[in-house]
């Protein structure tokens, strides 16, 4: 052998070496063979503002297997990488940098703010994704893409055409979600809904002409000056001859009607609501069933405007204060009630989103949300676990037309064109030259952006060269399995299957793989404030890559959440450690790089390690391909570990030091075959230990990436083996034990008879006999049919068709076994009479706490079994 493994494994060493090889030689480079079916993913873009987290990192391991396991499996495999533009927090953080300098968006204007963010983007975009490539990701990188890039660009301004000239994308004045701190409107998907605490304000209105009232409460108090009508259910016998009649807006002094509405519900708060349309989606809704007026009172920033009367220009919640405070002047206040409600924040900013009358470009759902249900409905889409797609269906048959302007610069610019002079809308590629309905030149472009997720829902056939029909397009397209989490269900993969049946006739993807949460030790989400973030490149610098990704996928379950700690990575690690000492063992014993044997040359151990390696690599290729990765690789950790490493290794080290035995080059066959298999159905999950260790125990081939996975054969059941040395295993098991029980140090050598009235049994046993006395701390072993030579005092240990004795005397120097015992008995007594006297002591009974009194009884009651045990063995000895 040429090359030698260090003494320890150093993976700070070791990664970045074998990365960069990896990307020099294009292992990851996507090929086109029209003879073989593709497997392809498209990751799920991280944003350019993003920093790696261990969601992250679960992600991109989950995808990482699967590719890597398709391409030894010999598909053609593609997992495509790139990066969102994130607009509004991109364009938030490049705005918080410009404040930190005194400068606005306004002070440089749209073309040289635009310089900035793209001058933001090269210096800062590309460290989300040299973190990916820390993971060990095996993407193409040279198919990566950006959603801003010149294609992606192109293909999501064709989009927005045609579905103009289909009718889809319209432009209208809506009621929408408007976040003031952005100053920009946002879609349905982008609002989170989050239990705060509140207030109730009961507040009262005089009906015009009467000494009369009607109460009503809000959890806003400054929409009031908004207000365009008062309403109640028409079948409420208690204000039924109010309707009609009208009250008085304070403040604003507008008069407003009393309407019936059977949106009001009786039996909730007073049966009274106040309607501000321009404020509320219920109230729009009402608004327009009785044609009220829908007066707007906020600006863009959440301050009021010019309709707020003499509160113009003051924040939201300081004219809300000031608001109770002259109701309260004015008699009109009732009463306060704390409450915990929903209240709809922007999931960027984490701000109260307010609904606000604006003109918007909007997408018309209802109908491409038909074909998206009934992909999953056909079975064309399926979701793993398959309760999650409960989220998708919800979402498409409760669907709202689709919010898609943004009120920000950074983005793909609204390609429509207005003409000053006419007020014609032309939607084009490019910019008109004239008016296509005056003639006129006075064109200017919609100052707003598309939202983000307009060009994230195109990301799986736009990045293969939509809509060019391209060779990659043609080849990849569909794409195989989507991995994502839950919380952009809605937000993105309903989006991407619409888009994709529009445009490409198809959907985008077969699977939608769901990935779990990743909590802390306790279960706890990772969290600033808790304290409790793991960063996983902290954890690659201390444990390396390998140790972080097996720690994320052992014991995963699609779906569920995931639990890491640093036991667990430690643990990791020490597997690691585990097969690469098992290697350099191997190691020592291999003096060629080419071992072959003849399967009639191996001994029954040998068959037993290479069938069960052989049932392994067919479970776990039937788990992986149905995304039970975690399954799969704790089969993989159990083998190595125990069968492998604790027994094979073991079984075969007399062969192994005898070089004039006739077994030991099948003994090297079959260690060096198992390893090799270990290797390759690990290497998926742990990449860089296993490559290093490929490349050092053999020549044939330059990398693991590309080498075959193990496939099932025939040819290597053997099940008698199998069930044979199981048999000898159960055996040892016993025998330590037994040893165990009665502190029988390893060291302690001793005779054994094994009786077996079975011939083929009795072989079995033979057969084994050279590890059988190593593992079982044997000195000689006789194998036999009947009793002769047994004494009474001997030990037994009955196993399956079969008893072993063992020497009473040779395990025991009864002598001071039994000195040993009287020790423990009077030790023990004392703590018996220790704690009997302390639970006696009134003294301690009256003052210590109950848990307290129980801990020492428990300790009585186990010493007094203990003591029991003790008296026992030392009587059996005596007799």
């Amino acid at each position: 052998m040429k090359r030698e493994l260090e003494k320890n494994y150093n993976p700070k060493v070791i990664e970045d070496r074998i990365y960069k090889n990896w990307l020099d030689k294009k292992y990851f480079s996507a090929k086109i063979d029209k003879s073989k079916k593709p497997f392809t993913i498209v990751i799920p873009p991280p944003n350019i503002t993003g920093q790696l987290h261990m969601g992250h990192a679960l992600n991109a391991t989950i995808q990482d297997i699967l590719i890597r396991t398709k391409r030894m499996q010999g598909f053609p495999t593609l997992w495509l990488p790139g990066t969102d533009h994130a607009a509004i927090a991109t364009e938030a953080r490049i705005v918080d940098k410009m404040a930190q300098e005194g400068i606005t968006k306004e002070d440089l204007g749209r073309e040289k703010f635009l310089e900035r963010a793209w001058a933001w983007k090269d210096e800062y975009g590309g460290i989300i994704t040299e973190q990916f490539k820390k993971l060990g990701s095996s993407c193409d990188w040279d198919r990566e893409r950006f959603t801003m890039d010149e294609g992606l660009s192109a293909a999501v301004l064709e989009v927005f055409i045609r579905l103009y000239e289909k009718g889809y994308i319209y432009k209208g004045e809506r009621l929408v979600n408007w976040c003031p701190y952005c100053e920009t409107a946002i879609s349905d998907a982008e609002v989170d809904h989050e239990e705060k605490q509140g207030h109730f304000w009961h507040l009262k209105y005089k009906i015009d002409g009467e000494d009369e009232y009607l109460e009503f409460a809000t959890t806003r108090p400054e929409t009031l000056l908004g207000d365009t009508a008062i309403a109640v259910n028409p079948n409420d016998e208690r204000y039924q001859k109010y309707i009609g009649k009208t009250v008085t807006v304070p403040i604003v002094n507008r008069q407003i009607p009393i309407i019936a509405d059977n949106y009001v519900e009786m039996d909730f708060g007073t049966g009274v609501v106040k309607i501000t349309p321009a404020h509320d989606p219920n109230d729009f809704e009402v608004g327009k069933r009785h044609n009220l007026d829908i007066i707007n009172i906020m600006n863009n920033d959440g301050t009021l405007n010019e309709n707020a009367g003499s509160y113009q220009g003051l924040d939201r919640y300081e004219a809300r204060k000031k608001i109770i405070e002259e109701f309260k002047e004015m008699g009109l206040f009732t009463q306060a009630r704390e409450i915990s409600h929903s209240v709809g924040t922007h999931e960027r900013c984490k701000k109260t989103v307010e609904p606000l009358i604006k003109e918007q470009w909007f997408v018309s759902m209802s109908e491409m949300a038909k074909p998206a249900l009934d992909a999953l409905y056909n079975g064309e889409v399926r979701f793993v676990p398959e309760r999650f797609s409960k989220i998708y269906s919800h979402w498409l048959e409760n669907i709202q037309d689709w919010c898609i302007s943004r009120q920000i610069w950074w983005g793909h610019r609204i390609p429509a064109y207005y003409c000053e002079d006419c007020g014609h809308i032309t939607v084009k590629l490019e910019a008109p030259s004239a008016c296509e309905k005056c003639n006129s030149v006075k064109i200017y472009q919609d100052e707003d952006t598309l939202d983000t997720w307009f060009s994230s829902a195109l990301w799986p056939f736009s990045t293969l060269g939509w809509p060019n029909k391209t060779e990659d397009l043609e080849y990849f397209f569909p794409t195989n399995v989507l991995v994502t989490g839950q919380d952009i269900i809605f937000f993105w993969v309903v989006r991407m299957v619409f888009s994709s049946i529009e445009n490409m006739g198809e959907v985008p993807f077969k699977d939608v793989l769901i990935n779990g949460t990743v909590r802390d030790s306790q279960g706890r989400k990772m969290s600033k404030s808790l304290d409790n973030g793991i960063d996983p490149l902290d954890i690659i610098a201390e444990y390396g890559t390998d140790a972080l990704r097996l720690s994320l996928i052992l014991g995963n379950a699609a779906g569920a959440d995931q639990r890491v700690s640093f036991e667990k990575i430690e643990s990791s690690r020490n597997f690691i450690n585990k097969i690469w000492n098992a290697t350099r063992f191997a190691m020592m014993n291999f003096e060629d790089s080419e071992i072959t044997a003849n399967l009639n040359d191996l001994m029954p151990q040998d068959k037993w390690i290479l069938s069960k390696a052989n049932t392994l690599i067919k479970e776990v290729t039937q788990n992986i391909e149905n995304y039970e990765l975690g399954v799969a690789v704790q089969k993989i950790y159990d083998f190595a570990w125990d069968e492998f490493c604790d027994w094979y290794i073991e079984m075969i080290k007399p062969r192994l030091y005898n070089k004039d035995d006739k077994t030991r080059n099948a003994a090297l066959f079959t260690l060096k075959e198992t390893l090799t298999i270990i290797l390759k159905l690990l290497h998926p999950y742990i990449p860089f230990v296993t490559e290093e260790i490929f490349l050092t125990i053999q020549e044939k081939e330059e990398t693991i990436v590309l080498s075959e996975f193990p496939k099932f054969s025939e040819e290597l059941v053997f099940s008698q083996e199998e069930a044979d040395i199981e048999l000898i295993k159960s055996a040892i098991k016993s025998i330590r034990n037994l040893r165990a029980e009665m502190n029988v140090l390893p060291s302690k050598k001793v005779n054994m008879t094994i009786v077996c009235e079975d011939e083929k049994l009795g072989d079995v046993f033979k057969a084994g006999i050279s590890f059988l006395q190593t593992l079982g701390y044997a000195n000689e072993i006789l194998i036999q049919n009947d009793n002769v030579g047994i004494n009474k005092d001997d030990v037994a240990i009955i196993v399956s068709g079969a008893v072993i004795y063992m020497p009473f005397s040779e395990l025991v120097d009864i002598e001071k076994e039994i000195l040993r015992l009287e020790k423990e008995i009077e030790n023990l007594k004392k703590e018996v009479s220790r704690v009997e006297n302390k639970l006696e002591n009134e003294g301690f009974t009256a003052k210590a706490p109950q848990k307290l009194i129980d801990e020492e009884k428990a300790k009585g009651e186990k010493y007094k079994a203990m003591l029991l045990e003790t008296e026992k063995q030392l009587e059996k000895l005596r007799k």
